[in-house]
């Protein structure tokens, strides 16, 4: 019964283990405690702060869990488990993207302190104005002041292409604004 049961993939996770063990695979807790803060060090980067970092290792981990048998046959599995963790923190943006929400009215503040309602509010609609991507780039570059490697990164395109983007969209502010520019 057993044996039908692993094979239709009904095994729990604590008998895969006890049979990982009796196979000579490396426990999963063991190896998560020995390369744990490599893992949390390298989601850090990626994401910018501990907790998303966390949050990121910890999908990454509860992915490798049911597949780790596995896992820990492949050739180099801690770059196996490292690009899971890149995977994850790519699918935590994507996911935020998905929930983002334009509004018509601009958040007090979002535009430089001192600015003139109107003139914030012609920044705003020139901006709403941009093709969505070249916006993308611009707000990532100027807002969230990321460098093009960065963006490049989080939009998934190359760095040209994100230079490009950031040049024709400050190109067409400037034109639309004319006087505020500068």
């Amino acid at each position: 019964m057993a044996e039908l049961q692993r094979l239709w993939g009904m095994e729990s996770v604590l008998e895969k283990n006890a049979r990982a063990r009796a196979t000579g695979i490396p426990d999963f807790d063991e190896w998560v405690s020995a390369r744990s803060q490599a893992l949390l060090r390298l989601a850090y980067v990626l994401t910018g702060n501990q907790a998303d970092a966390e949050d990121v290792v910890q999908d990454a981990l509860s992915r490798a869990l049911p597949r780790w048998s596995r896992i820990c046959q492949a050739d180099d599995v801690d770059a196996y488990v490292r690009r899971m963790v890149v995977n994850a923190n790519v699918s935590r943006w994507r996911r935020f993207r998905r929930r983002e929400t334009p509004t018509s009215v601009p958040v007090d503040g979002a535009a430089p302190a001192g600015m003139p309602s109107e003139e914030r509010d012609a920044l705003w609609q020139a901006c709403q104005a941009l093709p969505a991507n070249q916006r993308t780039a611009i707000v990532l570059r100027f807002y969230e002041d990321l460098d093009y490697a960065q963006i490049a990164a989080l939009t998934g395109v190359r760095e040209g292409s994100v230079r490009s983007r950031v040049s024709r969209g400050v190109a067409t502010l400037r034109e639309e604004l004319g006087e505020w520019h500068d």
